[in-house]
């Protein structure tokens, strides 16, 4: 359902869906219930001004009836935030789609405390297109390519294609060059394949028993001396570049399928163990990028492919 209400400064309206029935006669009575705990005078001030509208942007009021709407949007009031240490470079542009090198540490969207600190509201401020959209996600500690389209009028042709399973995608990771003890020696390539879940009350994704819905496919590339002297816990010793290429695209896969092989990707606060959470170490990104993205573009009818120009910064 598309907001009756404008983007604004990089930012989509939030919509709320208000319930059949309940102890409350007033759309407002509702809000108050939900929220007058954290800010009663902005709500009513939000009413007052008519900053709150439903379906085909009508403002409402506070005297607005419950039942007269089931989606009401307004603009949420925005906490400052500081501006995070990592720059988005664009790599290609044209009326259709937008590709960038999303840094480490920047989310995709826009959630939680990343607000105006998400690659979607940054660009849309930049340069100035409200209607961007980004066509799949990077996790935020994912670094690489990124497919936005700017263009809503063949925005579908791009998301049948992510639909259809039509993209190829390319990462590449480091991590320990032979397996953790405990764990069977790997031949490379080798394909992981796994039924895969993650609910929104838990932080991790899991393995679970049932037909495999995740599978990747992993190479080694190269192996290298890590940094000398350093704690094994840091990834000291020897290590491997490789390159991962999915076949499905489940939350946090390519993390779980290394770790599965006894390979956890070097500076992974989650896999194989949760760490205890910590202030981002801006010297310590995840090493795993989004290399590259391949497809058929289905405006030109060409194959075409987009390079990721950043490096991990632990390949020696």
């Amino acid at each position: 359902m598309q907001s009756p209400l404008p983007v604004r400064d990089g930012v989509n309206a939030t919509r709320l869906r208000l319930p059949d029935g309940g102890p409350w006669d007033t759309a407002m009575d509702y809000m108050m219930h939900r929220w007058g705990h954290i800010d009663p005078q902005g709500i009513e001030d939000r009413f007052d001004a008519g900053e709150i509208v439903g379906e085909g942007g009508i403002p409402l009021h506070r005297g607005t009836r419950l039942e007269d709407h089931t989606f009401i949007w307004y603009y949420r009031t925005l906490p400052p935030e500081t501006r995070l240490p990592v720059e988005l470079n664009i790599l290609y542009q044209d009326e259709h789609i937008l590709v960038v090198d999303k840094p480490h540490f920047l989310p995709t969207t826009p959630g939680g405390t990343y607000i105006q600190e998400s690659a979607l509201v940054r660009l849309r401020n930049q340069l100035d297109l409200p209607d961007l959209i980004p066509m799949h996600r990077l996790d935020r500690m994912t670094a690489g390519i990124l497919l936005l389209s700017t263009n809503p009028e063949t925005r579908g042709k791009y998301q049948v294609l992510f639909e259809k399973r039509q993209v190829q995608k390319e990462y590449e990771c480091v991590s320990a060059a032979e397996p953790a003890a405990g764990y069977p020696a790997v031949g490379f390539p080798v394909v992981v394949r796994n039924r895969m879940t993650k609910s929104r009350s838990y932080l991790l994704a899991e393995v679970i028993d049932g037909e495999p819905n995740a599978e990747t496919r992993i190479d080694l590339l190269r192996t290298f001396d890590g940094a000398a002297g350093g704690p094994a816990s840091a990834g000291a010793g020897r290590r491997g570049l490789y390159r991962l290429e999915p076949h499905s695209g489940k939350t946090h896969q390519l993390r779980v399928h290394m770790a599965s092989l006894g390979l956890g990707i070097l500076h992974d606060s989650f896999y194989p163990e949760l760490l205890d959470k910590a202030p981002d170490d801006y010297t310590k990104p995840l090493q795993l990028l989004a290399r590259g993205i391949r497809f058929v573009d289905p405006i030109t009818k060409e194959p075409v492919e987009y390079r990721s120009r950043l490096q991990l910064s632990e390949v020696r």
